[in-house]
């Protein structure tokens, strides 16, 4: 049996390592095929969570009706969520855990999930509107247009 050189099997398993490596941040990045690119929806909300990620940020928020009271849903709050640029891009723009904390107001247009679970991805700007809702709602006349884009 035909022994391989050493220098030559490290050298192999090199290159497999390194092609693992260079498509590994790709497959990370998924598709954007889960949301109804063909329906928007907007809604004003509160900020009950910001969740931080590399590829994209996620907003979940309680929804508010034009006055600011909670929108419910069999009784309980209706939550909804929104994918949005990287923690990175978002900080670029103003929109950090410090200035956007928890109970912020808000307005966003997203495109929802195919599935109908309460969650989208962001389809144009987030407007900011502060810790009480803004006589006539939040909107861009009343807020902080802010680029929340996920694209």
């Amino acid at each position: 049996m035909h022994a391989v050189p050493r220098a030559a099997l490290v050298a192999g398993l090199a290159g497999i390592l390194s092609i693992g490596v260079t498509i590994s941040p790709a497959l990370s990045h998924h598709s954007f095929a889960m949301y109804d690119q063909t329906v928007t929806k907007t809604y004003t909300g509160k900020l009950t969570r910001y969740i931080p990620g590399g590829n994209h940020a996620q907003l979940i928020f309680q929804v508010l009706d034009a006055d600011g009271n909670p929108v419910m849903d069999n009784g309980k709050p209706l939550l909804w969520g929104v994918e949005t640029a990287s923690a990175a891009a978002l900080a670029r723009q103003g929109v950090t855990v410090d200035t956007f904390p928890v109970g912020t107001i808000f307005t966003v247009t997203l495109h929802p999930l195919r599935d109908g679970k309460p969650f989208g991805a962001v389809n144009g700007p987030l407007i900011k509107c502060g810790m009480t809702m803004p006589k006539g709602g939040c909107t861009a006349e009343t807020g902080q247009v802010l680029s929340g884009n996920a694209n």
